[in-house]
């Protein structure tokens, strides 16, 4: 990877990066809406873009999360350099657990989404030692998915793990041209591009 080829905007087969894309994902009472904001931040020396994500339990926010990525347009790999992170406890910032930053102490930053999927594949989306250090390994290529969102087809399976938390086992769905339309018991019910 030339980090000369990184920007902030654009997008792959599964990941878009393009100002105002919005994912709306619910399940039970819980909510997430993934925003990409029209707002870039230097992370290790790159232009990254913020992706805001808030999630919400029975209407109460949980949290607020400020994500940084970048996409290699020779590749189409998107890259993750961090994170600022507010969780919210009775209407307050309670803490700021999780939040890393590529090029600060050991953090470096991961690769998010490959422009190029393989089944079998394996991959750091964090490496922030003894704070963020998820890995993913693509589990399925041609999964077949209905969420109230619409019916999907070719739907990528990602099962990610982390040694802090080695009894945890998550898995995400990405559908073509859209992102991700399931992360655990959330799917995805609305997405489009939104005036922000």
């Amino acid at each position: 990877m030339d980090r000369n080829d990184l920007a902030s905007i654009g997008r792959n087969p599964y990941f878009i990066l393009e100002p105002g894309y919005t994912l709306i994902l619910e399940g039970g009472s819980e909510r997430l809406v993934i925003t990409v904001l029209n707002e870039t931040v230097i992370v290790d020396g790159i232009e990254t873009r913020v992706v805001e994500e808030r999630e919400s339990k029975a209407g109460r926010l949980v949290e607020i999360s400020r994500n940084y990525y970048a996409i290699d347009t020779r590749t189409s790999d998107v890259y993750y350099f961090g994170e600022d992170v507010d969780i919210y406890a009775g209407g307050q910032v309670s803490s700021h657990g999780g939040a890393w930053l590529s090029g600060v102490g050991d953090a470096r930053f991961g690769l998010i989404m490959p422009g190029t999927v393989a089944l079998e594949a394996k991959h750091y989306q964090e490496i922030a030692p003894g704070v963020a250090m998820d890995r993913a390994r693509i589990i399925g290529l041609s999964e077949n998915l209905v969420t109230p969102a619409g019916q999907f087809e070719q739907v990528l399976k990602v099962e990610e793990t982390t040694p802090l938390e080695p009894l945890i086992i998550e898995y995400k769905y990405y559908a073509l041209g859209i992102g991700m339309i399931r992360d655990g018991p959330l799917e995805l019910v609305e997405f489009g591009v939104t005036g922000n």
